[in-house]
């Protein structure tokens, strides 16, 4: 069977109903169910010295990895052939791929802001960015809520449907089950410098073509060659070395900054700017960025039943 075709069909049943708040309700999510695993070993590994911390954090990330991928492995090998597999399949990542509730959620703080309502738009881009809402003013809810699409466009939707489409349901597992431990323990302070360094360098890894794949669709959904040479020459100066490809050219395609300092807490950030020279986005570049994430997504879409028929 054809992965790419699983992820296309994967992909459109995001699209259309993303993951329902009942079922939600009901059974939870894939990624919170990996996201208490992952809570449940830190408690158990976490503690003692850098070595072992660094050893437990490694152990760690390879039982994690392996409780995502093992089943799916066994799943991949129970599908039927042709079609039916392919729907099945794709029925099955299904909620491993998130890109209607990451417009969802940036589209509730667009709304918002764009009646000028900021204490509406602080509250719901707090959903979404780890930085200090009562600090943002309109212009930093709007950049903030652009990076989050430009960055988890690539980590909540690209890497997903890139390694499903190289190796099924245990490629698309496994990232999920990486990406979810570097949220959670790939921080560097001090209780997860060593325990969660590996999860840290790995999702680097595993991140590092879907990010400038991303920055590319981006580029290419919004019709701009200045968002190719932002993130050409820009992406390199962000703190990661992935999400300045997919931010760099939004920045680009909208003609906006993005980036820059930013409160975590009582502690100021000083990172540096995308696109710098440019003004800070408002409520109108914000909705122009949705439509861009859209049509991205949609060239996504389009370039895996490309490579399906292409496989057939």
């Amino acid at each position: 069977m054809s992965f790419a075709a699983m992820m296309a069909v994967a992909l459109a049943v995001d699209a259309g109903l993303g993951w329902p708040a009942r079922v939600y309700a009901r059974i939870g999510h894939p990624v919170t169910w990996l996201g208490a695993l992952i809570a449940g070993l830190e408690r158990r590994f976490n503690h003692g010295g850098p070595t072992r911390r660094l050893a437990m954090g490694t152990l760690t990330v390879t039982l994690v990895t392996a409780a995502a991928a093992g089943p799916a492995f066994a799943l991949q090998g129970v599908l039927p052939g042709g079609a039916a597999g392919v729907v099945i399949g794709g029925l099955l990542v299904w909620p491993l791929v998130a890109a209607r509730s990451l417009h969802d959620h940036v589209a509730a703080v667009a709304r918002p802001l764009s009646r000028g309502d900021l204490t509406g738009a602080r509250g719901a881009v707090a959903m979404i960015v780890g930085r200090d809402p009562a600090t943002l003013d309109a212009a930093g809810v709007a950049r903030a809520a652009l990076e989050s699409l430009s960055e988890n466009a690539s980590d909540g939707v690209v890497a997903p449907l890139f390694w499903g489409a190289i190796l099924g349901l245990p490629g698309i597992a496994a990232y999920k089950a990486i990406n979810t431990m570097d949220s959670m323990i790939g921080h560097r302070n001090a209780r997860y410098e060593h325990f969660g360094k590996v999860a840290a360098r790995l999702d680097d890894g595993v991140n590092l073509i879907p990010a400038r794949l991303t920055g590319l669709a981006i580029a290419l959904a919004g019709y701009s060659r200045a968002a190719l040479r932002v993130m050409w020459r820009d992406a390199g100066a962000h703190r990661s070395p992935n999400a300045g490809w997919p931010e760099g050219a939004m920045a680009g395609a909208l003609g906006i900054r993005l980036s820059g300092p930013r409160i975590y807490g009582d502690r100021v950030a000083e990172e540096p700017w995308l696109n710098g020279a440019a003004p800070d986005p408002d409520a109108a570049g914000l909705r122009r960025g949705l439509v861009i994430y859209v049509r991205a997504m949609g060239l996504c879409g389009l370039l895996l039943v490309i490579a399906a028929i292409g496989g057939m």
